[in-house]
């Protein structure tokens, strides 16, 4: 019996889900000889250690296709896989909030915590076990000749038109290559996200980012990820002082061999307020009120010593003076990660109110004899339910973030972040972060030659109403 051959699979063994994600598969003896034949394929995907395809333990589904005309089995698993990833909302165990460490799954937003977190949802190991079936000359069903694909890594993320994309005579492959913007080995990689390199945060602002955790520091390589690095200066660009955060499992991080698809990529809490958490020098410099108006450099580190990534830059910005009050959203990016940025600028709150109504009647008709009650009768509201909505606009832009709203009216979930606050005992923390669905429909990109001053005006409407008493 001749062999199941693949004989396309995607070019890289890392790639998001929301990409074609094609496999072609053949038997050339089988389909020439045999009638009803079908390819099938079995895809396992898991969470923790990468899946056994002989074993149905992470099976998720079976799947088959007949022989097109040049007599091979294509399948595009993009919409089957899709579906077992989904965005990282809680800090994973292991990490921390304000310096308190997380025994055990908790309820911290991953927005808030204070060094490094692992992914819990986005991301899971994928393969696939590939057969032929067809009916032999007895008329008997056979499946036999098995192949199993590459074991790869799939990711919440997805594929613009834009992206470049690499191909391959080997295999007949071709996908994204994430290295090439995101492995963590040289001065021109960046984070998981496309924001610009320069961003402006107010000093109680939360976020993350996202790093690629295929360059870890180890003892056979003394050049890889190690520590990320925090310069602070003041107003005037004067140094002020420095802190770091070691990629160690203390500080919530993954180290090799402690080898885990939860580590392949690490959240870290970059922005003020993550840094307030725990940061004694930060701390002090908020206190001082010295580092409110400068900025401060992120840099990650290799263990050499070495820049092994871009360098980003948070101006903090000073309190405002205008009295407006700053909302700061956070949206899911195209890698799956979040993105932030605050309005500070003039913002307007509107509410609506749908109630259900009744016609009550007047007096007391339930009682010995009638009393006239003046407070009963006519239409009445049995229930208010209350929607907000909020404008807010941008201050003057660059093209560059003028370019990254776009992630912004695409992305499929939208939240207000609020800043850092004293919390009571065992807070469930629930103030921190509420869902909104961004209701501007339209986007407009602007630039410099054609609209000089740049700003934007976003609208949101918060997906929770407020539900009152009923009567």
């Amino acid at each position: 019996m001749s062999q199941t051959l693949i004989v396309q699979q995607p070019l890289k063994n890392v790639f998001p889900v929301g990409q074609d994600v094609m496999y072609t598969v053949s038997n050339s003896q089988v389909v020439s000889t045999f009638i009803r034949v079908k390819f099938i394929a079995e895809v396992h995907i898991s969470n923790g250690a990468p899946p056994n395809a002989n074993t149905s333990t992470d099976l998720v589904g079976t799947f088959k296709t007949t022989p097109n005309n040049a007599g091979v089995g294509m399948f595009d698993f993009r919409p089957i896989i899709e579906n077992f990833v989904k965005s990282d909302n809680i800090a994973r165990k292991g990490s921390s909030y304000k310096t308190n460490g997380n025994g055990s799954d908790t309820n911290v937003p991953i927005h808030l915590i204070d060094k490094f977190s692992g992914n819990k949802d986005s991301i899971r190991w994928f393969t696939v076990k590939f057969m032929v079936e067809y009916e032999d000359a007895t008329g008997t069903l056979v499946t036999n000749a098995e192949v199993i694909a590459g074991m790869a890594i799939i990711f919440n993320g997805y594929l613009k038109y834009s992206d470049e994309l690499l191909t391959s005579s080997t295999l007949n492959q071709f996908g994204y290559d994430l290295d090439r913007q995101f492995k963590l080995d040289g001065t021109s990689k960046k984070f998981l996200t496309n924001a610009p390199v320069t961003q402006y945060a107010n000093i109680d602002d939360y976020g993350t980012v996202g790093l690629l955790m295929n360059n870890v520091y180890s003892s056979s390589n003394l050049s890889g990820f190690e520590e990320i690095e925090f310069n602070f200066y003041d107003s005037s660009g004067g140094y002020l002082n420095s802190d770091t955060i070691t990629n160690n499992v203390a500080s919530g991080g993954f180290v090799f061999p402690q080898w885990s698809v939860q580590g392949f990529i690490l959240f870290a809490g970059i922005y003020p307020a993550n840094l307030q958490n725990w940061s004694t020098i930060f701390q002090g410099l908020v206190s001082a009120g010295t580092i409110q108006g400068g900025y401060y450099t992120v840099n990650v580190m290799g263990g050499l010593a070495n820049l092994i990534s871009q360098t980003y830059t948070i101006n903090v910005n000073c309190p405002s003076q205008k009295g407006y009050e700053p909302i700061r959203l956070t949206w899911l990016n195209q890698w799956g990660l979040w993105d932030y940025y605050t309005f500070n600028m003039k913002s307007t709150k509107s509410l609506k109110t749908k109630g259900s109504t009744y016609q009550q009647l007047e007096g007391s008709w339930n009682d010995s004899f009638y009393k006239i009650n003046s407070f009963k009768g006519g239409t009445k509201t049995f229930r208010v339910n209350t929607t907000e909505k909020i404008k807010m606009n941008t201050d003057f832009v660059n093209e560059a973030e003028s370019e990254w709203f776009e992630e912004l009216i695409n992305s499929p979930e939208v939240y207000i972040l609020e800043g850092h606050k004293d919390d009571v005992t065992s807070s469930a923390l629930n103030r921190y972060v509420t869902p909104v669905r961004l209701t501007t429909s339209s986007y407009t990109k602007k630039t410099v030659a054609n609209d000089k001053l740049m700003q934007y005006t976003f609208e949101v409407e918060k997906s929770k109403t407020l539900r009152t008493q009923s009567v």
